[in-house]
């Protein structure tokens, strides 16, 4: 009995050895692979910027070069331009002033003929002190030393230290006593306090009056057959 308990033992063991060798092997279990996320910085945006190369103009303002004519010249230009303006040479004294400018040479008396007035106008040297530009005015005879007073006159300014004043023979003491004659004149500067500042010497003969003869015009009123 214990040698048949032996044997069947035996028998179990060795179909279990047998049947372990025809069953399939554990699968290996296979490692999955392990996505790796790698962090890309994104690319920086970086201007480029240009280098910038400036040329620097200087620029001149208000410069101004005085200018003098060696005579004055009468000149005709058309009626669609400014009346001419002559340039005084600078034969006399005029300290204190670039220039001084007159539009005529000649002008008449009263109201009918013209023209009737002569711009004078000036350019001080010192524009930030002078505060007053007087224009001063007198009769002179053609034929003789006769002269009438002095007549005192502020002239007007248009900035940039240029002063004008447009004269008549109306404007003047004593023109009654005068039908021709040469006007002469003279421009004085003054600060603020009434100091001057510059003065010119007198401009002789260098704008004339002239007495106004109304031409008559025919009318058939008076045209007669």
């Amino acid at each position: 009995m214990k040698k048949i308990a032996t044997l069947l033992i035996f028998i179990l063991f060795s179909l279990s050895c047998s049947v372990g060798q025809f069953l399939p092997a554990e699968a290996t279990a296979t490692p999955s692979s392990t996505s790796t996320i790698t962090h890309t910085p994104l690319p920086t945006a970086t201007p480029v910027t240009p280098t910038l190369t400036f040329t620097s103009t200087p620029t001149l303002i208000g410069l101004k070069t005085a200018t003098f004519t060696p005579s004055i010249t009468a000149t005709s230009l058309a009626t669609d331009t400014p009346p001419p303006q002559d340039t005084i040479t600078p034969t006399i004294q005029m300290d204190g002033f670039l220039f001084i400018n007159i539009s005529q040479t000649e002008i008449y008396k009263g109201s009918v003929c013209e023209p009737l007035t002569v711009r004078i106008s000036a350019q001080v040297l010192d524009r930030d002190t002078i505060r007053y530009v007087l224009l001063f005015a007198r009769f002179k005879s053609l034929t003789s030393e006769r002269a009438s007073k002095w007549t005192n006159i502020s002239m007007q300014t248009i900035g940039a230290g240029t002063y004008f004043h447009d004269l008549s023979s109306d404007q003047m003491l004593e023109d009654a006593f005068f039908q021709t004659a040469w006007i002469e004149f003279q421009i004085v500067a003054t600060n603020q306090s009434g100091k001057e500042i510059g003065r010119t010497d007198i401009f002789k003969e260098r704008v004339k009056m002239l007495e106004c003869i109304p031409t008559v015009t025919p009318t058939s009123a008076t045209v007669r057959p």
